[in-house]
């Protein structure tokens, strides 16, 4: 009987260790906040930090490259960007939902990797438009190299940053901030800290955009 019990007593030693293994690790991974624009974060348009004024429209998009209707969201983003980007700020932010989509957690790596040469928005289009190629297949990384090499960035540092811890912190941290707050699926839009509901065309988005930046957000927010 003593023995079962010591062995009880390991096992439970053993498991709380490696909780607080991984509660520690977590610990160390970067943080981020709803509606607070990060260091780390990948930005457009009119650059806002959280220590700038309150007054600035931020659209934050919470996306997987690997999600049909993210892809979908894709050129009509690059349409509002290019009609209100002198006004508003707009974040890409990970939710790779690793349950449904392989190919999503390394994709979000392989554009946090080309964004460590300064080529993150580049191969974030890249990621959208091919991703009938790569979504699917067993092993997505040849593509990937592929896609550095027609951004001329190193292919040896990409493939460096794409398997290093610095990268997969990363998009983990980014992913458990999404879970964090609540987040289901993807697309998910927020203004200025907000979810909005997704809009279901170019011209419904243009009239969020227009409200926000008339400060009439909660026309068209779907949380207080």
């Amino acid at each position: 009987m003593k023995n079962f019990l010591w062995i009880g007593a390991i096992v439970v030693v053993f498991i709380g260790l490696m909780l607080w293994a991984n509660g520690g690790s977590d610990s160390n991974l970067p943080k981020f906040e709803l509606g607070v624009i990060n260091s780390l974060d990948h930005v457009k348009g009119k650059a806002i930090d959280s220590t700038a004024s309150t007054t600035g429209v931020v659209l934050m998009e919470y996306s997987d490259f690997q999600c049909p209707a993210c892809r979908s969201y894709y050129p009509i983003l690059r349409e509002i960007m290019q009609e209100f980007g002198d006004r508003i700020t707009f974040v890409y932010r990970y939710f790779p939902l690793t349950s449904i989509h392989q190919n999503a957690e390394f994709s979000a790596r392989a554009a946090e990797a080309a964004g460590k040469q300064g080529k993150f928005w580049e191969m974030h289009d890249l990621l959208f438009e091919k991703q009938n190629e790569w979504a699917e297949i067993g092993n997505p990384y040849p593509l990937f190299e592929s896609y550095a090499k027609l951004l001329n960035i190193s292919v040896e540092q990409f493939k460096t940053d794409y398997g290093s811890s610095a990268v997969k912190d990363v998009v983990r941290a980014e992913r458990m901030h999404s879970l964090k707050i609540g987040l289901e699926g993807t697309p998910s839009f927020f203004i200025n800290g907000k979810q909005i509901q997704n809009p279901a065309s170019l011209d419904a988005f243009k009239v969020v955009i227009r409200n926000a930046l008339a400060g009439n957000l909660s026309a068209t927010s779907s949380q207080p």
